[in-house]
């Protein structure tokens, strides 16, 4: 009798747990954000190390080699073309000129006794005095006082021009740069006396790397970054050199920037971001990454069967976007990612879906919507 009143308790139990439902011992499901992983645009992008120098600037090298006698400007003067900028001692020079100068009348005044002699000599022959040979001779003695003197006209006028090079003028108009050199000091024509630059449009420098110049072309767009990354100007590639820098194995690329407000400077290195192309693909936030043993991961809510569970997947990661990582293997558009409590997740984990909100604002399906499975 007890036997069977024992069993009958047993049955009764087991009659009350089935009736609390199927599953009632299984774990919970845990709530998660998913998002729906969609293609968006991504640019291909390199950095490089950039420098911006003037479309308009001048270098300026003396011409002659002496001691600066006169600094007529200083670093950060406006000026037109043909203001004196330095002065270089003439004196030298002015003594060549002076001695040429005395030269050519010396010879003046044996031109114009040649001259004379050829006039006489003339009239001696038409007179029938003098033989035709003595006429010769006069004429011929005058030639080539003629020509002596003419000569002589010509190196003083090269000497004169030379002086002039000993007044170091601006070639054009523009801003005095940094002047290295003082009042003393002795130069010759490979020193760098300043420049002058004009302000305005400036040109960026770019050297890439000799294996992508097949990539290369006209037209490619430039994005300018400051330190912390931020865009300063935008704009596009307009020459490319036809070679290779022997030293560095890259090639030249200019892109020309507008600087209407004088923000950047001649000479200012900074960071340029080619763009090569856009394609298509997904992304991951960063904090939706797991990484285990140097490979990434992510949990993905699929149905099994019976209900959603999540699911980790490998993926090969690509560079940031943003916030996000950029897909290269392992995820497609559609895939239900799950970005939160990823901690807390194991591989067959069952999972309620709450799907976030899309970028537009609408939302794109909740734990009870069919397409959260």
């Amino acid at each position: 009798m007890l036997v069977l009143a024992a069993a009958g308790a047993l049955a009764g139990c087991g009659q009350k747990t089935a009736a609390d439902g199927p599953g009632a011992g299984a774990a919970p499901a845990m709530p998660v954000q998913v998002k729906i992983a969609q293609a968006v645009k991504i640019s291909q992008t390199t950095e490089y190390l950039s420098i911006l120098k003037s479309r308009h600037s001048a270098a300026i090298n003396p011409q002659v080699e002496g001691q600066i006698t006169k600094i007529f400007v200083k670093s950060g003067d406006r000026v037109s073309a043909g203001t004196p900028l330095l002065q270089i001692d003439p004196l030298k020079q002015e003594a060549t000129v002076n001695s040429q100068e005395a030269t050519r009348a010396a010879q003046e005044a044996n031109r114009r006794l040649a001259q004379v002699s050829l006039e006489r000599a003339k009239k001696l022959f038409a007179a029938g005095v003098i033989s035709k040979q003595e006429l010769d001779n006069a004429q011929s003695n005058f030639d080539a006082t003629d020509a002596q003197v003419k000569a002589l006209e010509e190196q003083v006028k090269q000497q004169k021009v030379e002086l002039h090079y000993y007044m170091v003028s601006a070639p054009m108009g523009g801003i005095v740069g940094d002047i290295p050199v003082r009042m003393g000091d002795r130069v010759t024509v490979s020193t760098l006396l300043t420049t002058v630059n004009e302000p305005g449009a400036l040109e960026a420098y770019v050297y890439v790397p000799a294996d992508r110049a097949r990539e290369l072309r006209l037209g490619l767009p430039v994005r300018l970054l400051d330190e912390n990354g931020d865009g300063v100007a935008n704009t596009r590639i307009t020459f490319i050199s036809p070679q290779v820098e022997t030293d560095t194995q890259t090639i030249l690329a200019k892109a020309t920037v507008e600087n209407p407000q004088a923000k950047l400077r001649i000479a200012q290195q900074m960071r340029a971001e080619v763009t090569w192309g856009t394609h298509e693909g997904p992304v991951v936030p960063v904090l939706a990454v797991n990484r285990i043993n140097g490979q990434f991961f992510v949990f993905l809510a699929v149905s099994d069967g019976k209900g959603t569970v999540a699911r980790q997947k490998k993926l090969t990661l690509g560079d940031t976007l943003g916030n996000n990582y950029v897909v290269l293997d392992g995820l497609k558009p559609g895939d239900h990612l799950i970005i939160s409590g990823t901690q807390f997740l194991q591989d067959g984990f069952p999972v309620a879906e709450q799907i976030q909100k899309s970028d537009a604002g609408s939302e794109t399906g909740t734990g009870k919507d069919p397409a959260a499975r």
